[in-house]
């Protein structure tokens, strides 16, 4: 199963649960300056930038920008960071100045931590500010493209006005945007394209407008994006049409195809919890419940997760070991349960069809015994080989709480909670 697909499942069997629910990432996010990179080479118009990493480059960046003043961007995957503030007390992740308070602007940014609307409470580690030519933009829209499940293929989603939120303007001017699908096979036509612009308002260069619209859907389509964001595009003081910031996710089931744009990939914006399970083939997902799960399969997760909250707890993760994990994978999988300071107790439940009941059952005591486990440990087998693997959990000389069967392995799970 697919990071994406584990994702989904979890945001699915979260959706409009207890505060403890956070959203996951999906997929590739790969950070604005390096989404401008990707699509140049489709012939998109994006400002003249550098990314930074340290505050000599800063310097070196700042002078090579035309005009009196440069844009210092911080560099982190995630929205709403001109709004956002520094760990330090230091507002804003985004700062419009003369070139000669570029070093200084970004020394208050390199290193440091932002925290936005979308970071989350602990924020997200700068190593990389983006200083960009500053444009005179005279006007703002928005346009996008994402997969459209109603029709199987792409969707535009654009507005004549943009620079904000989409979402408050759509809550409070639905008709102001514009819904367009796509045919997968044809992709965005010239006709499509003619008709956005219009739709958009854009009088100038009108075919170069539709030139830069088709350049979106090729990016879009070539790197096998699940979303490109474009917020805003926007027209210069000639009136031609450029991207001015664009956000850029990719379908991690191409990555076989898109090793390129996939070794791009920023795990210091990750949760570390997930970087370390990806390294041993695990789908896992860090939440904030007292319950962590460890299962193959990703239906029985769901459900795993759904009947430890009907019981009273709440699940610390979606866990997926797979149908065929290895012993190193289930003692890797308890280091990482083991290592969220927020668990409270372990839940395995196992079904075993291709992975056998006793393999699983000696993995999870040698990672019981590994990691010395501290926390209550309920285990549920069920499948092939099922007698052999609640011996050997039942003689491993370790305080190993079995249950006969789901319902009974999350309540006592859930109890174990209030008896600690």
């Amino acid at each position: 199963m697919s990071r994406a697909i584990a994702i989904a499942i979890a945001r699915r069997a979260t959706r409009e649960r207890a505060p403890w629910t956070r959203v996951a990432r999906r997929a590739l996010h790969v950070h604005e300056y390096q989404g401008a990179e990707i699509m140049k080479k489709f012939g998109v118009r994006v400002p003249i930038g550098a990314a930074c990493g340290t505050l000599d480059e800063v310097d070196d960046a700042a002078r090579a920008m035309r005009g009196d003043e440069v844009v210092v961007k911080s560099q982190i995957l995630a929205g709403g960071r001109g709004l956002g503030t520094f760990a330090s007390g230091f507002e804003g992740g985004v700062h419009a100045v003369a070139k000669t308070r570029a070093r200084e602007t970004a020394a208050k940014m390199l290193g440091g931590t932002l925290v936005t609307k979308q970071s989350g409470p602990a924020g997200k580690p700068v190593n990389v500010v983006y200083v960009a030519e500053k444009m005179t933009l005279t006007r703002e829209m928005y346009f996008a493209i994402t997969l459209d499940r109603a029709s199987a293929g792409p969707l535009v989603i654009a507005s004549a006005e943009g620079g904000t939120s989409i979402e408050d303007l759509a809550q409070s001017h639905p008709e102001k945007i514009i819904k367009m699908r796509l045919d997968i096979e044809r992709g965005m036509t010239k006709t499509q394209a003619d008709e956005l612009v219009k739709r958009l308002g854009i009088l100038k260069h009108v075919d170069e407008a539709a030139k830069q619209l088709m350049g979106l859907y090729e990016t879009f389509s070539k790197t096998d994006c699940t979303m490109i964001e474009v917020n805003p595009l926007a027209e210069d003081q000639d009136g031609r049409v450029v991207a001015a910031d664009a956000k850029l996710n990719f379908d991690d089931n191409a990555e076989y195809r898109q090793s390129e744009l996939f070794s791009l990939r920023d795990t210091s914006q990750e949760d570390p919890r997930e970087v370390q399970a990806s390294k041993f083939d695990l789908n896992y997902i860090g939440l904030d419940g007292n319950i962590g799960c460890m299962v193959n399969g990703a239906g029985l997760a769901m459900a795993t997760m759904d009947i430890i909250q009907l019981y009273g707890g709440s699940p610390a993760n979606f866990l997926d070991v797979g149908g065929n994990a290895s012993e190193e994978q289930v003692v890797e999988a308890f280091k990482i349960l083991t290592a969220d300071p927020k668990v409270q107790a372990i839940l395995v439940n196992i079904f075993g069809g291709i992975m056998k009941c006793d393999v699983i059952a000696a993995g999870i005591v040698a990672a019981a015994k590994q990691v010395d486990l501290k926390v209550p440990l309920i285990v549920r087998l069920e499948g092939t080989n099922v007698e052999a693997g609640n011996k050997i959990l039942k003689s491993s000389g370790m305080t190993i709480v079995t249950a006969e069967d789901l319902d009974d392995a999350a309540q006592k799970a859930c109890a174990s909670l209030s008896a600690r």
